[in-house]
């Protein structure tokens, strides 16, 4: 049985940017399905975006009760520190970053009621600032499915520059890894690090760094717990000079204190790189990222023996317009199917929108 694959938008406005699922999450309880992203304006295109920087990017949220075969949206309802913007300061204009408004006295808050990681109701998301230099970050916690947002609260403890995005792993019950990123030594972006919390959040260490610091950069990690106990972790990587961007391997045995590189599980993502989103289903792990060289689109790969190795990649579509598509998220809608949602577009002045493709009949 060949897979297959079937498109769908989630939301879409005209003159609108909307983009960056990888930046904010996607969660599953049975056929409910949350995802978060971001809302801005189209404007004058720069190296690859089309976006308009004196408009701020708010962040926003849709909600599927059918696997995501249809979609309502409805707004963000967390509280977004120093002004409306999440997650969005390198797209915007100084006087609209959250990171010059940022007071992490005021607006950060103490932690009431420590994470349960093991329930299933209790979600994460994480947020920040900017993606290099002195990037400030934080986390939202719900525990009714997204309707409500508590936070944001601080990583205590950490007292490095973070660039968080969601990617957690846990542990126990209060116990969990959290994959961020941070700055290199000049500033720039960036690296990826992992942070143990064992009090339900309340306070962070630092366990180890993800590889050594790259020349150019590898961030925005997708992790998952393997069966031997062990954690594999891919992140996306560039170069310097304008290299193409690829994905990653690495896998750590002590919890996130040291880890070992596995080499490339995508030599090509195209110009400028793109996140991986990792998930799993009926013993498989996907694998999916955005491609930016023509044929634009979304492609994945899959793996039957915990990452070891990597099955040929396959195209979920390649029917976008130009290279300002991808950052994937993804969850397993059943059990012989996944959901991926992402941004996207169908060509130069259009909308940017937040699309979605459900995969199946993976293993066939």
């Amino acid at each position: 049985m060949e897979t297959q694959f079937r498109k769908l938008e989630v939301h879409r406005k005209g003159d609108e940017f909307a983009g960056w699922p990888a930046n904010y999450g996607l969660w599953s309880w049975g056929h409910e399905v949350v995802v978060v992203f971001a809302r801005g304006k189209l404007g004058a295109k720069r190296e690859l975006h089309e976006l308009d920087r004196d408009y701020p990017f708010v962040p926003w949220q849709a909600r599927s009760l059918d696997g995501g075969l249809t979609w309502m949206t409805e707004g963000f309802s967390g509280r977004v520190p120093g002004g409306m913007s999440l997650s969005a300061d390198e797209h915007l204009n100084a006087d609209l970053k959250v990171g010059f408004r940022l007071s992490a006295d005021d607006d950060l808050r103490c932690l009431e009621q420590p994470i349960d990681f093991l329930d299933p109701e209790t979600i994460v998301m994480c947020a920040r600032t900017d993606v290099q230099g002195d990037a400030v970050s934080w986390f939202y916690v719900s525990r009714d499915r997204a309707r409500t947002w508590r936070g944001p609260y601080p990583f205590t403890g950490l007292d490095i520059p973070i660039s968080a995005r969601t990617d957690i792993v846990p542990i126990g019950r209060n116990d969990a890894l959290f994959m961020l990123s941070t700055s290199k030594e000049d500033g720039a972006e960036g690296r990826v690090f992992c942070a143990r919390t064992a009090d339900g959040g309340r306070s962070f260490v630092l366990q180890g760094f993800v590889g050594p610091e790259p020349e150019g950069y590898s961030i925005m990690p997708a992790s998952t717990p393997l069966s031997g106990g062990a954690i594999l972790t891919l992140t996306r990587c560039m170069g310097t000079g304008g290299d193409k961007g690829w994905i990653e391997a690495f896998t750590s045995d002590d919890q996130g204190k040291t880890w070992t590189r596995k080499g490339r599980v995508v030599d090509n993502t195209g110009s400028n790189g793109n996140p991986p989103a990792l998930g799993r289903i009926d013993g498989m792990l996907l694998l999916v990222y955005g491609y930016r060289d023509p044929p634009f689109g979304i492609r994945m790969r899959v793996s039957c023996d915990d990452g070891q190795t990597w099955g040929a990649e396959k195209i979920i579509r390649s029917d976008g317009g130009t290279a300002d598509l991808g950052y994937p998220r993804v969850v397993k809608r059943d059990q012989e199917s996944i959901l991926a949602v992402y941004y996207f577009n169908d060509g130069e002045g259009e909308d940017r929108y937040i699309a979605a493709s459900i995969v199946a009949s993976i293993g066939g």
